[in-house]
């Protein structure tokens, strides 16, 4: 069974795949574990085969690490699993080539918005903007606070990922999952 490859480009609003990218500073709180929230959220949608997921950090602070352990601990104990995860610094290319590039907090989206190129510099937005049951618009970083700090992220990349779930079916169409 042949599936056909459809180019990625914010420009075609019929395409039928999408690209997302979390980004925080670092790569290994927020962003992963909104990474592995979306990712188990899209899968049980049975559109795995249609969303690509990916996360990255505006600083090279822990570049090739895994998340922070409290964030795979917290996750865990939620059923997520971010241990194949592995921080990385966000590109230029990248806002031009995701069609979602959701940061976590209002640092990060100017950081993001300035990294972009002049076609791309209103791409970024904030992950919270798809949160339906939450009144934040940013994500705290839970990276120097105590643990539950970590459940509180979780919670809002529930939210959120819900939300943006909802929007991407929507710009898609009526599809058929992957599910069997």
């Amino acid at each position: 069974m042949n599936e056909e490859k459809i180019a990625i480009s914010s420009t075609q609003p019929s395409k039928r795949s999408v690209a997302v990218l979390f980004v925080c500073m670092g790569n290994i709180c927020r962003s992963p574990i909104a990474e592995g929230v979306f990712r188990q959220r899209v899968a049980q949608a049975g559109l795995d085969h249609l969303i690509r997921i990916d996360s990255a950090g505006t600083h090279g602070y822990h570049i090739g690490a895994r998340p922070d352990a409290r964030a795979q601990a917290a996750a865990s104990l939620r059923r997520y699993d971010l241990s194949g995860l592995r921080a990385r610094l966000v590109t230029r290319e990248d806002i031009a080539v995701f069609d979602y590039v959701l940061a976590m907090d209002n640092d990060n989206l100017a950081y993001l918005s300035s990294l972009a190129s002049p076609d791309y510099r209103n791409k970024p937005q904030l992950f919270l903007d798809y949160a339906t049951g939450v009144n934040l618009r940013e994500v705290p970083d839970p990276y120097y606070g105590p643990e539950e700090g970590f459940e509180l992220v979780l919670d809002l990349a529930e939210d959120a990922s819900l939300g943006l779930l909802r929007h991407i079916q929507q710009r898609l169409g009526p599809l058929r999952s992957n599910r069997r």
